[in-house]
């Protein structure tokens, strides 16, 4: 079993509600996840995406850093293909100065996802190709080692301990490995191809001034509930919002699993549904603490990052307090900051 679990909410939206409320939501969870004792909390990145209110991460860790108290709070992540390293260092800066010894820095290279949102943020496709370049940029203006401005400094960030971590998105395994820097890597449902990836990445690891060995974070959806069937109802909504992106072209908030169920699908919204509802870790704790270990057999994982979203926020708390049960992360208060990795 991977003891040490995190949580990645991506603030989705939920039918009936404006979108300020996944937030506010998104908030309320992390207190949560404190009160549970998961490892950490991230939020995540997305721009002009109906379903989804986090378009602005470092803002968003901030509240939810300020809302906390020990639980490690950052982003999976900021896609720095997106932003100047200059600014994104100074933003983490900020954080980690108001916040120390609880912030943590998860990078991607994802730019935005239509060509629209590419040309509003100013960037195109091949962006996302000098993503390694901009990682060395980075984290120079952190250690305070960059060459390209010399007269430069990203105040208040040089000098500052920052865990950073590599999303696994196209080539992020080797860019992770080559640097020295933790992976974290998805998603469950292709277990087989995340095992891959890790060994991959862990045969080609190269010791930084960061981190000494590989350290490897799992990524994805998990449901825990009293039966099978009522954790499998848990990922009705987000299955039925991907089947809905892939025929129709938008990402929708989330609805109830009940009004799903009810819907008359074509046979390729049928398909898509049912493949985005399959694969998953769900099931009744028992069921779950079983997938669990197998994961933690297949890949080695140091720990396991959280991605689940519902339109039920009380089945979804529920979920999150039985997984942390299994788990058995609950034990003497911790008063102090979590130290990263």
């Amino acid at each position: 079993m991977i003891r040490k679990l995190s949580i990645l909410d991506r603030s989705r939206t939920r039918q009936g509600q404006p979108a300020p409320q996944a937030l506010r939501d998104t908030v309320e969870l992390a207190r949560t996840a404190e009160r549970l004792g998961y490892h950490r909390f991230w939020v995540s990145e997305h721009h002009s995406v109906p379903g989804v209110a986090g378009s602005a991460p470092t803002v968003l860790a901030a509240a939810v850093a300020a809302a906390t108290h020990r639980i490690r709070v950052g982003t999976g992540g900021v896609m720095l293909p997106n932003h100047q390293p200059l600014v994104v260092a100074e933003q983490f800066g900020v954080l980690e100065s108001l916040f120390p010894g609880r912030i943590d820095m998860g990078l991607g290279r994802s730019v935005g996802f239509t060509g629209g949102i590419r040309r509003a943020l100013g960037r195109d496709t091949g962006d996302a190709d000098h993503f390694e370049e901009q990682l060395t940029e980075l984290l120079g203006w952190l250690d305070g080692t960059q060459q390209a401005h010399p007269d430069v400094h990203a105040h208040p960030a040089e000098g500052l301990h920052i865990p950073a971590y590599v999303l696994a998105t196209g080539e992020g395994a080797g860019i992770a490995a080559r640097a020295g820097l933790p992976l974290v890597v998805g998603d469950l449902r292709s277990r087989e191809r995340v095992s891959g990836i890790v060994e991959a990445y862990r045969k080609a690891f190269r010791p930084s001034a960061r981190v000494a060995e590989p350290y490897v974070v799992v990524s994805g959806t998990v449901a825990v509930s009293a039966t099978e069937e009522e954790a499998l109802r848990i990922l009705v909504p987000e299955a039925w919002s991907v089947a809905h992106s892939r025929t129709r072209g938008s990402f929708p908030p989330l609805r109830p699993a009940e009004e799903i169920e009810a819907l008359k699908m074509s046979p390729k919204e049928r398909e898509l549904y049912e493949g985005a509802l399959a694969g998953h870790v769900h099931g009744t704790e028992d069921q779950v603490a079983a997938q669990l270990s197998e994961v933690a057999a297949l890949t080695g994982a140091d720990e396991l990052l959280v991605t689940t979203s519902t339109f039920d926020r009380t089945a979804l708390l529920d979920s999150l307090d039985r997984l942390s049960r299994i788990a058995e992360l609950r034990g003497p208060a911790d008063r102090g900051p979590r130290a990263g990795p």
